[in-house]
């Protein structure tokens, strides 16, 4: 993703307050650093983009013009690899001067070793292409962009110091004329005080347009380094949906875990000791049966207990009511075995999709057992409701507050597993409280995958 960074995008100035300025931005403009940094950027993209243009169109042509021989496509890869060389300039051209930040495009993917296996990773390479259209497109642009910001420049601040040129050089900058003596003619010069005005005016006006048109330039140059020579979208997208893949099977392998762990240590320890105590009333029911009716009914205690274990367990792979009646039903039931009065409001037309009503439930539910466990509040709501195509879940207390995803609490996973299915958690959790924590959800209907 590209960002940037400097003056008028609200970051601490050389003043250290940011955002905070004696004059307008229309005024400060000319003199502002971050115009001066355009401005060079600008200078310099011409001799540069004049360079690389004569290596991509050298080249690339005596690559193609080789491609009868087997040196064609080893010359064609280098043109390629030069100009993915160039576009690495050009990024930290921009990131010094322009404040775009761009991250790194693809890497070549070799498949083997060698130096066939290096052309072909570099001819495959959609970045690579990407970088030989920057490398030609670079320099009508950067001609356009150099013959105005320099006439616009030199136009501005030459009429805007007029009256200097007038008072040091008036042979140069005034009125000349010829006025008779007698018989003699002297030449003189017209001090024109509302003509100096006016040129010092106009000089005025360009100066202080002149660096809007530039920032205006520069942001076409913005785009072309950020389209071009940046990640590709479909690259940056499988990284994510990678990165997204290992979450998901972490978080499924976690699961699978903690449900191991609660019928090993909960359910089944219990049923085996009730076995055992089956087998010894068993064997008591001939010899005591007060005994072995005592032991009977322990274990019919015991059964009960491992019931509702198992139940806890169920409700917590996938609760019934969630699927049988959808999430309102089965938001007020978790609301209810809350430790604090939980207000639940749930506003939906048709039902979402099982996988995200599934991730809404547990997102909910995770919440409110962090609002028994640490908040510390005497009140809370709930609510879901839907805009366009998010589905929209807000849980809200008056706790101590202090939540925070960063320290890598239990809201850490619970963002990680919505960004798996492209969901967003906002945390906003000042000391003292509230807590108003948001997530949204992709929207799909019932029915769709």
């Amino acid at each position: 993703m590209a960002t940037e960074y400097g003056q008028g995008y609200g970051l601490p100035t050389e003043s250290g307050h940011p955002g905070k300025h004696r004059l307008p931005a229309a005024l400060r403009a000319p003199v502002e650093g971050r115009t001066w940094r355009e401005l060079g950027y600008v200078l310099l993209s011409l001799p540069i983009s004049i360079l690389l243009f004569v290596y991509a169109v050298t080249m690339v042509s005596l690559g193609a013009g080789l491609l009868v021989t087997f040196l064609g496509v080893p010359v064609l890869a280098a043109a390629l690899a030069g100009c993915r060389g160039f576009g690495s300039v050009e990024r930290a051209r921009a990131r010094g001067l322009l404040g775009l930040e761009v991250g790194e495009p693809e890497p070549l993917r070799a498949k083997g070793q060698g130096l066939m296996a290096w052309v072909g990773a570099v001819l495959k390479s959609g970045s690579s292409w990407r970088a030989l259209l920057y490398a030609v497109l670079q320099l009508p642009w950067a001609v356009l962009s150099f013959a105005v910001t320099v006439t616009l420049w030199s136009v501005g601040w030459t009429l805007l110091t007029y009256p200097l040129w007038f008072w040091v050089l008036p042979a140069y900058a005034g009125q000349s004329g010829i006025q008779l003596y007698g018989d003699e003619q002297r030449e003189i010069y017209l001090d024109n005080p509302f003509e100096i005005a006016v040129t010092a005016g106009v000089g005025l006006l360009f100066t202080l347009a002149t660096p809007w048109i530039v920032r205006a330039l520069t942001t076409v140059d913005r785009v072309m380094v950020h389209g071009l020579l940046g990640p590709s979208r479909l690259a940056t997208r499988v990284v994510e949906l990678e990165s997204d893949r290992g979450v998901v099977v972490d978080t499924a392998a976690a699961d699978l875990r903690r449900i191991e762990r609660d019928l090993h240590d909960g359910a089944q320890a219990r049923l085996v000791a009730l076995a055992m105590d089956l087998g010894l009333a068993k064997e008591k029911l001939r010899e005591d049966p007060q005994v072995a009716a005592r032991m009977v009914d322990e274990a019919h205690g015991e059964v009960k207990t491992a019931l509702q274990e198992l139940r806890d367990l169920a409700r917590g792979i996938h609760p019934a009511v969630l699927t049988d009646r959808g999430l309102d039903a089965a938001l007020s039931s978790v609301a209810s075995r809350c430790t604090v009065p939980v207000q639940v409001e749930v506003d939906l037309a048709e039902r979402p999709a099982p996988a995200i009503e599934g991730i809404a439930y547990f997102t909910a539910s995770e919440l409110l057992q962090n609002i028994s466990k640490h908040s510390r509040a005497t009140r809370a709501a709930l609510e879901v409701w839907r805009v366009e195509n998010r589905l929209m879940l807000q849980v809200v207390d008056n706790g101590v507050g202090g939540a925070d995803t960063s320290r890598g609490s239990g809201l850490s996973g619970l963002a990680e597993r919505l960004d798996a299915v492209d969901g967003i958690l906002v945390v906003d959790s000042p000391a003292g409280g509230p807590t108003r924590v948001t997530a949204e959800l992709p929207w799909r209907a019932e029915g769709t995958r």
